[in-house]
């Protein structure tokens, strides 16, 4: 029987108007009606996904910043920091980066440059890091870094972003989250790696989870469970690895899926 089901956010479980689906509510209480726990696992801040399941800060567990931070009834499972001397070297490679916004993701804040607190750019880093702060230069932050992000408001992120980070692939975790979104991370964390210490902190087998996903970042995710579903509105090369589809997040796939298995008996 499934204890925990994992889902990203963006793209999967809300709308296009990142909106909840409808019905939500109702299947959390039925989920915990079951025993089984429901887990947000997002590139957001720890901070934004708390306030978006504000009722629930105490039920949910969540995998925040993809994966490098888990956090349960307000405590901390378990963290993978990127390490301090990379975390400068990706800042400092990526000085000449042209409009594209860089965030330092710590466990207590996430920082954006002064020079890059216009109103567009501190608009889309609230959709994601509520909880943030404005600095004069990076090196003043006195935080453990857990990720560094980078947004490209032209939907090319891969071009450029990703591609120009290639120097870092081998030594560190390059993951391309988005058309919009980049995130740097320590090379040992992935939503999958994450996934994984939570089943073997909480004594739970993959064929007790269930996870659903849209995007290349959940690759790991879905791989790491017995129950994977991708999104029909999922990136072709994520659908590779589920081993069902669902409905698209604006026909509420996430609620479907986990109907089907209850349907089936699994929940």
């Amino acid at each position: 029987m499934i204890k925990i089901i994992f889902s990203d956010m963006d793209g999967t479980l809300l709308t296009n108007d990142n909106e909840l689906p409808a019905g939500f509510d109702g299947m959390i209480t039925e989920l915990s009606r079951r025993g089984v726990i429901f887990a947000p696992a997002s590139g957001r801040q720890y901070f934004s996904l708390r306030r978006s399941f504000d009722k629930y800060r105490d039920d949910f567990l969540f995998l925040a910043e993809n994966g490098t931070l888990v956090m349960y009834k307000g405590k901390e499972v378990c963290s993978s920091p990127l390490n301090v001397a990379a975390t400068k070297e990706v800042l400092a490679a990526s000085e000449g980066f042209e409009n594209i916004l860089r965030v330092y993701c710590g466990k207590k804040d996430a920082y954006l440059r002064s020079d890059q607190n216009t109103p567009e750019f501190h608009a889309e880093l609230e959709k994601y890091y509520t909880h943030n702060g404005v600095v004069e230069n990076f090196s003043e932050i006195r935080d453990v870094p857990l990720k560094i992000a980078f947004f490209d408001p032209t939907a090319h992120a891969k071009e450029n972003i990703y591609d120009k980070l290639a120097p870092f692939k081998s030594s560190l975790q390059v993951v391309l989250s988005s058309d919009y979104w980049v995130d740097v991370m320590s090379p040992s964390i992935n939503k999958g790696e994450a996934v994984k210490n939570i089943q073997r902190i909480m004594n739970i087998r993959p064929d007790e989870c269930a996870a659903f996903g849209d995007y290349l970042n959940d690759c790991e995710m879905l791989q790491a469970v017995g129950y994977s579903f991708a999104m029909a509105n999922a990136h072709p090369d994520l659908k590779k690895f589920a081993r069902f589809e669902t409905l698209s997040n604006d026909k509420g796939g996430v609620i479907f899926g986990i109907r089907r298995l209850m349907v089936y008996g699994l929940i």
